[in-house]
Formats: structure tokens, C-alpha cells, sequence
């Protein structure tokens, strides 16, 4: 693995980690979860060098999308619990990969919406 040279490289890094995370599902103890981290940095490493991005996009993108749903904290208990949600929208909690997985299904988007 290396960090993509161009679009064509990023969007299938983009491809397989959606497809690793199919396979990891909601085990956080997967052999392979070591591969989706690395995968997610290269990804994250291309936008910062590659996009021009708001920082805390992926918060942002959930913010949104909450919004756009009619959504609260406390809507979302398969993802975390409210305390733990209201943690995560306020930056002081980071998204980990089973609930970048669970939110990316929920809202039927790219889970690189929500990495940042």
C-alpha cells in the first residue's frame, strides 16, 4: 500500500477499504482492521495534500446529514449512545472505524464522508 498518486489511484483505495469494511462488519477485533487504519490514513493523507477541506469535514458532513434527516444525538443509539454522539459532534471524541462503517450504511453514503 502507498498513499495514491492521483484521482484514479484515490478512488480505488476509496473502493477497496468500503469493500474491507464489508468484510471486517462490526468485529473491531478483525485481523484485518489493522489494514483498514492504514488504508484510512492513506486516504485522509491524499485529502489533506490533495483537497482543500474544512477541518472537521467528516463531523461536519454528520451534522449535516443529521440535519437533512430530522435527527437527533439520541436517534442514533446503533452508532453510540447519546453521550458518546454528543461527544463526537462537539469534537472532543474522534469517529472510529465500526461507527464510520454503521453511519456510512445508515445515510447510504461513501465511508470517506466521514473521515476527515
Amino acid at each position: 500500500l502507498s498513499l495514491p498518486k492521483n484521482e484514479h489511484g484515490y478512488d480505488t483505495l476509496v473502493t477497496q477499504l468500503d469493500e474491507l469494511l464489508n468484510i471486517i462488519g462490526e468485529n473491531e477485533n478483525h485481523e484485518l482492521i489493522g489494514l483498514a487504519d492504514t488504508m484510512s490514513n492513506l486516504i485522509q493523507a491524499y485529502d489533506e495534500a490533495h483537497r482543500k477541506k474544512t477541518k472537521n469535514a467528516g463531523i461536519n458532513a454528520l451534522r449535516y446529514l443529521m440535519e437533512e434527516h430530522n435527527l437527533h444525538q439520541s436517534d442514533l443509539p446503533q452508532i453510540a449512545s447519546q453521550g458518546v454522539m454528543s461527544e463526537i459532534l462537539n469534537g472532543k471524541r474522534d469517529l472510529n472505524l465500526r461507527q464510520i462503517k454503521l453511519l456510512a450504511q445508515y445515510f447510504y453514503v461513501n465511508p470517506s464522508t466521514f473521515i476527515d
